[in-house]
């Protein structure tokens, strides 16, 4: 597979002005209306190299949105990723030691022997996240790939995302095997709860688009969850609903054994297969087929490759 190099459409915002955050926890706000209302949490920057969610949460701050219910947080995640931002090394800074999104789980953050720049965020944010009622995480991806609406496994998750609205696409799957990533942390993940988070994932890392895939999810998830009204959402914001919404359920994830990993042709998400049994790759020699007829392939890329990194999953067309 070819790796493309994709142009770097948008600006890097200088993020130092945010450092102090008002918590108690550097880059994190949080703004109470002091009426009845959920507690409702943007996340940016899970990723150090994913910048479309902190512009959108940046012009949020600039603009001084606040609630006219419920609280509202915004936070910068990874800031220390983002830093080390290099135009000639794009995919580099996505984190310092580990990906700060598959260290979500108790007996990892509990852990105190285990240690990194990540998990010491991740620990600083989490009894903030505990109190937080539904939370958006926005992303981006690798490859250039229509945006995407990751909900979890649940049923809640599907619901909450096909309520929302945007993007056309709801990818309902469990995650890595790495490691659990925060919208599926604690009550997120669980089907009891009423909690519940949805992962966007706004198109490839450096398209100008994806900001405003990034913008649009903000200003409908605010307003899904109630904590604004519609003259609050920032002119230009919102974005016509798409016609049509699908629903993949993810079956299967591609795990490499090594870096001995290649696809067949150079996909980049979505492509749908209707046979069963084609060829889509080769895993340390082993080739992989898609294990059923309509097999659409989920956000495939080879820029982590390495063992025990998922390369692409392996979803159903359901709608």
């Amino acid at each position: 597979m070819t790796l493309e190099t994709y142009p770097i459409e948008v600006e890097f915002p200088d993020l130092s002005a945010y450092a102090k955050g008002n918590t108690g926890i550097p880059y994190v706000y949080t703004f109470d209306s002091g009426k009845p209302g959920c507690h409702t949490m943007i996340n940016a920057l899970t990723h150090g190299n994913e910048v479309c969610g902190a512009i959108a949460v940046k012009a949020l701050l600039d603009g001084g949105l606040r609630p006219r219910r419920g609280r509202i947080t915004l936070s910068f995640a990874n800031v220390d990723a983002y830093r080390r931002w290099d135009p000639a090394r794009p995919d580099a800074s996505r984190f310092v030691d580990q990906d700060l999104n598959r260290v979500w789980q108790p007996a990892i953050l509990d852990n105190l022997e285990l240690d990194s720049v990540e998990l010491r965020r991740a620990r600083a944010m989490r009894p903030l996240v505990d109190t937080v009622d539904f939370l958006l995480d926005l992303h981006s991806m690798h490859e250039r790939c229509a945006p995407l609406n990751v909900c979890g496994p649940l049923d809640k998750g599907i619901a909450m995302a096909q309520r929302l609205g945007v993007p056309s696409y709801i990818i309902s799957d469990a995650g890595h095997q790495e490691g659990c990533r925060l919208r599926d942390y604690g009550a997120f993940g669980q089907a009891g709860s009423s909690r519940n988070a949805l992962l966007i994932e706004c198109g490839q890392h450096w398209e100008a688009q994806a900001v405003t895939v990034a913008k649009n999810s903000c200003a409908r998830f605010l307003l899904l969850c109630g904590n604004i009204d519609l003259g609050d959402v920032p002119h230009g914001w919102l974005k016509p609903h798409p016609e049509q919404r699908h629903v993949v359920r993810v079956t299967d994830a591609v795990v490499a054994s090594s870096t001995d990993f290649r696809f067949a042709a150079n996909y980049t998400g979505l492509e749908t297969f209707p046979e069963a049994g084609t060829v889509i790759g080769w895993n340390q020699g082993e080739t992989v087929r898609t294990p059923y007829p309509n097999c659409v392939l989920v956000m495939p890329s080879l820029r982590q490759l390495r063992a025990g990194v998922t390369v692409v999953r392996l979803g159903r067309l359901l709608t």
